[in-house]
């Protein structure tokens, strides 16, 4: 753990210190410590700590997310968006854009996240009917029903309307571009209130690896470890996709390196994949700004290329294994 917090605090200062204006790490730590008004402090505080802050929360979120859709499904290719909440998000995103001409990246925020929340209690809802309630089966077929007829929609009206579609398609990309402070501090709250609900549910999770059964002999209330690591998941996933679009394989290739480290107890599977998750977005992103200058490669295609060789070695080091 502390091996990977120093790898974390070297990622962040690689982030400030990178991009199409270089600056050397004294500067850097001068201008996070006594500010000022010089170019390079300008860049560094307004600029590149906001979208630090972001890249932290976003990844922070995705891994846990991803950890405990891991741990609530016993599925290790569960991610995020199995239960559809990435597919939520970007339905949220079209309503704010086409129905509340909404244009700004704070806005997208709000809606994103309530795209993302309903998604996640619908899916829930139509799962929980029926005869042995809200399996993990269940709820991974109603999530990918209503992500699919959440896409149809969403490409009916980009098809329809090119103004929706030309706002829409920088969003979708996955980009932490322009981040401000204020999207951080519109993330800072519901990142805490996920957190709180997923570590809740840690023991929960170690027992749901033996099975169900297995969990309810040993005194845990099943389904209520299901509802409460499910909203904690679904509030992380739609908070950090609203902020900065679909970020794809952190939440599915980092709970695997994470469990490789610590083993397969829950609770140090959810820190350290909290640790690691920021650091693969923040060394993506600190590679989509130098490959090909003074043009960046979006965060959220830089991950793909990175987490599918990650993802690859670890399969191939050992049985992937949920719990």
């Amino acid at each position: 753990m502390v091996s990977v917090l120093l790898v974390l605090a070297a990622a962040c200062l690689l982030s400030l210190a990178v991009g199409s204006r270089g600056i050397a790490p004294s500067v850097v730590l001068d201008a996070l410590v006594h500010g000022g008004d010089s170019t390079d402090a300008i860049v560094v505080n307004s600029m590149r700590v906001p979208r630090t802050v972001v890249a932290l929360l976003v990844g922070a979120s995705l891994g846990i997310a991803g950890a405990c859709m891991q741990g609530l499904t016993r599925n290790p290719i569960a991610e995020p968006g199995i239960l559809g909440i990435s597919t939520g998000a970007a339905a949220g995103v079209v309503t704010a854009i086409a129905v509340f001409g909404v244009s700004s990246l704070t806005g997208y925020v709000w809606f994103g996240f309530a795209g993302a929340l309903c998604t996640g209690v619908l899916v829930y809802a139509v799962a929980a009917r029926g005869r042995g309630g809200a399996t993990p089966v269940k709820l991974a077929l109603s999530g990918q029903a209503l992500a699919a007829t959440l896409g149809a929609v969403i490409t009916m009206v980009l098809t329809t309307d090119q103004g929706t579609l030309d706002q829409y398609r920088f969003w979708l990309v996955g980009s932490l571009s322009g981040r401000t402070d204020e999207v951080a501090w519109q993330m800072l709250p519901f990142f805490g209130v996920g957190v709180l609900l997923v570590v809740a549910t840690a023991r929960g999770l170690d027992a749901l690896a033996l099975g169900d059964d297995v969990a309810k002999g040993l005194g845990h209330k099943v389904n209520r470890i299901r509802v409460i690591g499910g909203l904690g998941a679904t509030v992380l996933t739609g908070v950090a996709v609203a902020a900065t679009g679909p970020i794809s394989f952190v939440g599915l290739a980092v709970p695997h390196a994470a469990r490789a480290l610590v083993g397969t107890d829950h609770r140090w599977v959810l820190a350290m994949s909290a640790l690691l998750a920021p650091i693969l977005l923040l060394v993506a992103d600190v590679l989509g700004r130098v490959l090909f200058p003074p043009a960046e490669v979006e965060v959220g295609a830089m991950t793909a290329l990175i987490g599918v060789p990650i993802l690859v070695a670890l399969v191939r080091r050992k049985p992937v294994v949920s719990g």
